[in-house]
This record gives structure tokens, sequence and C-alpha cells, in this order.
């Protein structure tokens, strides 16, 4: 059977560099793009190369920013370019394959496989590509090339900006297995320092392991580890129409201080659903009947739970049982480390309302509050998220100014 040829394509501080094509005085300078540039408060989304260099992280806040770079320049999100900015390096992509998987607004799969009788090795391929995307649009992508989508994805990281990786096959524990454990996908520092307390600190160590020492660490997901540090992995690259169906939508955060209050807890909510809310009407798989919260405290230790709800996509539905979940399941004035929200249970064909949506018998008030919902999405995919907030959530210094929905770049 053939080898695979998957390239993994990572576009370079995506909101940042999108930033300086549209102003290239900006170019050159530390830049962050965040909240309210006139402001100090808000969270840093995304920021340049020059940026990073002080030391500036992602989701750090702008006034941390401020101090470790005052003279950074600070630049408002501009959500519907960089929508508009992904689709033209789409473009590029599906010049060679149309085997592409949207991963993220700036990553993306590709298996071009079938196409290296066109246009040459997977090496070749993707400098290409890394070539087209920086003379046509002025933006740089790291690629990684190799014989699996987790691979790719590793390679990608090893050189940034504006290159690309090759792992084949035959080099593969030369160069993988030597790295920290961290490296790999979806091993984060709690899942990096268990694994680290068994011996098992590089992805050599995890793929020597015993399979089911894994698995008595990290349940099933110790065998997909195990199969990932061995190169074993064989997911498909899907094309948008064979992916699989949705079961849930959601989104989480670490909180930018250990949270207490139950009112700032709410704000918080209230910010992740309008996310999710989001997500659910882009998604098109109609409404949701149940929410889902997580919550971890400083230990930790993760509380999760859930309630039906009257099938719905506003986000006041979703953040309001958002909030009575916390209240019913987490202890008072215990502090919050990290939160999420998530909805699942979609039904494109469920009607069911209210008696608050109910008038004259008819379901004038959910659509009147759908309405509505629309209006402020629209709002915000053309001038971005800070152009119109709800109230709770201004109200908290912390939440004000992030977008949410951004990925972190």
């Amino acid at each position: 059977m053939k080898e695979r040829v998957i390239l993994h394509s990572d576009l370079n501080n995506f909101f940042a560099s999108v930033e300086t094509v549209l102003n290239p005085a900006l170019k050159g300078h530390p830049l962050i793009v965040c909240g309210d540039p006139k402001e100090r408060r808000g969270i840093v989304l995304a920021k340049n190369e020059e940026a990073k260099r002080y030391g500036i992280k992602t989701a750090e806040t702008v006034a941390s920013a401020l101090k470790k770079c005052p003279q950074v320049l600070r630049v408002a999100p501009h959500h519907h370019e960089y929508k508009k900015y992904s689709l033209l390096v789409r473009s590029i992509y599906e010049r060679f394959t149309d085997v592409v998987e949207e991963l993220s607004i700036d990553e993306c799969s590709l298996d071009v496989t079938a196409s290296t009788g066109l246009f040459g090795g997977g090496e070749e391929i993707a400098e290409k590509i890394r070539q087209a995307v920086k003379e046509e649009l002025g933006l740089t992508v790291s690629i990684g090339v190799s014989f699996n989508k987790t691979t790719a994805k590793l390679a990608s990281e090893f050189k940034k900006p504006d290159a690309v990786s090759v792992v084949l096959r035959e080099n593969y524990e030369k160069i993988v297995y030597p790295l920290p454990v961290s490296d790999m996908l979806y091993v984060g520092k709690s899942t990096a320092e268990t694994l680290g307390r068994y011996g098992l600190n590089t992805i050599g160590d995890v793929a020597n392991a015993d399979e089911s020492l894994l698995i008595k660490i990290l349940g099933k997901r110790g065998r997909q580890l195990w199969i990932c540090a061995r190169g074993e992995e064989n997911e498909p690259v899907r094309r948008a129409e064979e992916k699989e169906e949705i079961k849930s939508i959601g989104n989480s955060m670490t909180l930018p201080h250990d949270v207490s209050s139950r009112e700032e807890i709410e704000r918080w909510l209230y910010a992740l659903s309008e996310s999710v809310a989001s997500r659910l009407r882009d998604a098109d798989v109609g409404k949701a009947s149940t929410v889902h919260i997580v919550v971890k405290n400083t230990r930790l230790e993760e509380i999760t739970c859930q309630k039906k709800v009257s099938p719905t996509t506003h986000c006041p539905d979703i953040a309001r049982a958002a909030y009575e979940l916390f209240c019913a399941h987490y202890p008072h004035g215990a502090p919050v480390r990290m939160i999420g929200v998530s909805v699942s249970g979609f039904d494109h064909h469920v009607e069911q309302m209210s008696i608050l949506d109910m008038v004259d018998g008819e379901k004038q008030g959910y659509e009147k509050r759908e309405r509505a919902e629309q209006a402020v999405a629209n709002i915000r995919g053309k001038y971005g998220y800070a152009s119109l907030q709800r109230g709770i959530v201004m109200t908290d210094e912390q939440v004000n100014g992030l977008d949410i929905r951004g990925k972190k770049d």
C-alpha cells in the first residue's frame, strides 16, 4: 500500500500578520491584537514575532503586555478580514488537493498522496504552497510533511515562521523519540507531569512503554497517546462534507486569576455562552436541548454536570442554565481555576418552547429573540466582537475586550 503524504499547514501569527497586510506601516514593530486599543483592559488575542521577543503571550492582559513592552502597538481585531484571508489561503491549498480538512481558522490538514504524480513529493508541494501564500497574500506559513496527521502537526512546529519541515517513517524514531512528551498533541502541563511521575518524559518513553501502563495512567486516552507516540495513528484527512456528525459544541478557558465571586463567574459564563451560541448557529445543527459545564478548582479537581433545557440557540438560555448548574453543584466561595460551557442534544425539527416564548399561542417571543441574536451576530461578524457587547460582560474588566471566539494565535 502506498505511503500517505500528509501536510499540516499553520499560518504564522495569523491575526497579527493579517493586520500588517491591511496596514503595512505596522510591519517590523511589536504588535498585539486585543480589545479596544485605546484601553489598557482586555486580553491579548494574538501577537507578532517582534512582540514575542519581549515575552508577550497570548491570553495575558494588555496591561501586563504593556509592562513588558510599553511601545507595543495595539490594534482591534477584524474577524471578517481573518475569515476572508483564511478562505484565500484555503483556495491555494485546493490547487494541489481537494482533500483539505480545516482544523481552525489558521490550521489545515491536507492529504496530497494522489497529487504527488502531478506536483512532486510532499516537501516540494509544501514549498510551492509556502511560496504562493507568501507571494500572493503577504502571509507566512509553517508546514509539516509526514505520513500521518499527528506527525505532520508535530513537524509543523519545528521551524517557525515561514518554513517546511519533514518527518519520514524511516527517520521518525531518530527525530521524534527524543522530544519531550509535552510536544505531543493534547499533552498539556498536567498530563506531562503525570507521565513524568512514571518516568515517561520523552515521546520515545511513551512509545516504548507498556500499553497497559498508559491505559492505567490515563484511561482510554492513554492508548491513543501510545498509538500516536509510536507513529501508528492513521486517521484520515476529512473533507468538510465527510466530517463526523457534531455531537457537542463548547468552549472553556483557564481564568486569568482564581475567581471566588459568583457574580464574576456569571459574567465569564455569559462570555463563554456567547461563543457557544455563535458556534451553534454557524454549525447549523439545530437547537440544543442539553447544557453542560465543567469546573476545575485550584487543585485541578474537576466537576462536570448537565441539565436539560428548552431547545435553544440563544446565549441567555445557555448562560442561565450554566449558571444554575454552577450554583447547584460547585461549593459556594470556593475558588475556580478553569470553567467551560458546552451544549448537545441537537435537533433541527424540534419546536418546543417555554411559556415565556408563547404570545397569543404563537412562537413570536422566541422568534423575536432569535432575530435579535442574529442581528447581534451580523454586527459582530462585520465589525468584530468588541463592537457590541452585553452589559453583564462589559462590567468585568478582564472579560471586556476579549473575543472569546477567537482562536489563540
